[in-house]
């Protein structure tokens, strides 16, 4: 008999598995071939679930590698440790990097609205995508009056094969789904919250009833549930 592997030192498969796909990702050439896309400074960055639904959208001036493996890795991001993203619910990403601004300081004032206003812009499109007309972000966009044109983007799965046959099984969604809401529940309760956060409590109860019902009447709806015989008890 094999001994528990109480003192390995490998992270589990899963774990292993968005790393190498998620790495492999920011490391596609963007633009011309000696350009990674996630060594772009500047840039406005998407999450899309397993329906291809639109869940969370953010921008950097740090570069999209760093802040993209601080939401979906070990480095814990305020939306994953509130319970607002669950990076087990991250099939693609789609990227729009500004490679004009690579050079350009943090703190430039032109640059940061131009940002801001990329981050409005994919905002909106997501939401007018969305089942739900609405994204899990906790905040709104910065405002601005500054409209931008789309730049060009690059959308890519992470999520391998096998991965992919774990989790997107209908039930292993409801169930973790239902678990980040109940997670989510508990942090509101704790403490005093902005309207932001009870609005993603709000958007995660309507996925998981949308959810939960194209499961149900895929099994076969009100047909599939038995009637109760005569004498049995209730």
């Amino acid at each position: 008999m094999s001994k528990r592997p109480d003192g390995t030192n490998v992270p589990p498969f899963e774990t292993e598995d968005l790393r190498a796909n998620l790495a492999a990702f920011l490391d596609a050439p963007f633009g011309d071939e000696k350009s990674r896309v996630g060594n772009f400074k500047w840039g406005v960055y998407a999450f899309f679930d397993y329906d291809g639904e639109p869940i969370y959208v953010g921008q950097t001036n740090e570069m999209l590698r760093t802040r993209i493996r601080r939401h979906l890795t070990n480095q814990r991001t305020d939306a994953v440790a509130m319970s607002v993203l669950d990076p087990f619910e991250v099939f693609e990403i789609e990227v729009w990097p500004l490679p004009q601004f690579q050079d350009t300081p943090n703190k430039d004032r032109g640059a940061r609205e131009h940002l801001d206003a990329l981050e409005r812009l994919i905002t909106s499109n997501c939401v007018e995508q969305s089942e739900f007309k609405a994204i899990l972000n906790e905040k709104d966009p910065p405002p601005g009056q500054l409209v931008v044109d789309q730049p060009p983007s690059l959308r890519g799965r992470i999520v391998s094969d096998r991965v992919y046959e774990l989790r997107s099984h209908p039930d292993f969604r409801i169930a973790r789904r239902a678990l980040i809401i109940s997670r989510l529940a508990q942090v509101i309760s704790e403490r005093k919250v902005q309207g932001g956060l009870r609005r993603v409590l709000l958007t995660q109860a309507k996925r998981l009833q949308w959810l939960a019902d194209r499961r149900y009447e895929a099994l076969g709806g009100a047909a599939s549930v038995d009637d109760v015989e005569a004498g049995e008890e209730v």
